[in-house]
């Protein structure tokens, strides 16, 4: 199970709304101090909004993310299930053949 989040959701998408709306922009490291949070925390939430946004193509976007940690666990499973079913049939395949050497 995956760590407890330091900072909620609401705070991380004000944040980024914050710095998105201001005119002129503010220096992320000034902002981060004023919300209390680490520097490198909001730049990354603002490097994943703006790839979610379209505005980044060197990231993936957080639908893209979710698809493949969804497709990893999915492959996992499916090894697993494969490694099941060899094992499974080597067994059956002695038992039915009992002169072959093992």
């Amino acid at each position: 199970m995956a760590a407890p989040r330091k900072y909620s959701q609401e705070l991380r998408d004000r944040a980024v709304r914050m710095y998105r709306t201001a005119e002129p922009k503010p220096q992320i490291k000034k902002l981060a101090v004023d919300l209390g949070v680490h520097p490198e925390a909001l730049r990354t939430w603002l490097r994943q909004a703006e790839a979610d946004a379209g505005e980044r193509a060197d990231r993936p976007t957080t639908a893209e993310r979710a698809e493949l940690a969804a497709l990893r666990k999915e492959n996992a499973q499916l090894k697993r299930a494969n490694e099941i079913l060899r094992t499974a049939s080597a067994f059956f395949a002695a038992q039915l053949d009992p002169t072959r050497p093992r």
